[in-house]
């Protein structure tokens, strides 16, 4: 297994807080701690807490009143490095990271092959955690970019390699979820092979319209949901 390349600390710390946020784990106005305290609890120099911080506030998620605080105010449909990822923990929220189980060009399984992929792709094998807690397995197939990958050099989160690796931007995805057998051969919280779980099925889009990706993902149904949140702004 290898760990896929940890997003910058800083970057951490704001989709932790974003997460929280559109979760309700953090509520519109609530007063975080002062950031010496916020900074210490997450191990990093003051300074990079801040710039954590400013890319709360850049989106409109923080609002900072000197000499009171730093307070939270909710919006919908913020831009993250994670907005696609709508796995959770049971309560809401949780850090997503990822290790890299495998990562082969294979032939095209005939679920991505209706999707007009190419005959042969890239496959990615992933464990994904939440909180450093494994919650789900993976398999994510693209077609093979130009050039080798080393699986050192994928991102924790996939679709930022995308963009800043390969030059593709998922613009759109549509995910299909439901209940699947968990397959064999994979080790996930002692899952035992053939047992029910969490199954998303997803097919993303690039800038272009052109299907991109195909993923099977299941999960652990008892250390993750599927989220997918709306706000009604009509009335």
């Amino acid at each position: 297994m290898n760990a896929s390349r940890p997003l910058p600390r800083h970057i951490q710390i704001s989709e932790r807080l974003i997460r929280e946020i559109a979760s309700g784990l953090l509520s519109d106005g609530t007063r975080l701690p002062p950031e010496r305290q916020m900074a210490q609890n997450f191990g990093v120099a003051i300074g990079t807490l801040r710039k954590a911080l400013a890319a709360l506030e850049d989106k409109g998620l923080l609002e900072r009143k000197q000499g009171s605080g730093n307070y939270v105010r909710r919006q919908s449909a913020v831009k993250s490095v994670y907005s696609q990822f709508h796995l959770e923990r049971p309560e809401g929220g949780g850090l997503p990271t990822a290790m890299i189980l495998s990562l082969q060009t294979v032939d095209a399984p005939v679920e991505a092959a209706r999707f007009g992929l190419p005959s042969r792709l890239l496959r990615i094998e992933r464990q994904r955690a939440l909180d450093d807690r494994p919650v789900a397995f993976e398999r994510i197939w693209i077609a093979p970019p130009d050039a080798s990958v080393s699986a050192a050099a994928i991102s924790d989160s996939l679709y930022a390699w995308y963009r800043d690796a390969l030059g593709l931007i998922i613009a759109r995805v549509e995910d299909k979820v439901g209940v699947a057998p968990f397959p064999d051969g994979v080790r996930l919280n002692a899952l035992p092979t053939g047992q029910a779980v969490g199954f998303i099925e997803r097919r993303a889009w690039d800038q272009m319209g052109q299907t991109a990706e195909y993923s099977q993902t299941w999960f652990d149904p008892d250390r993750a949901r599927f989220f997918s949140r709306s706000e009604d702004k009509t009335g």
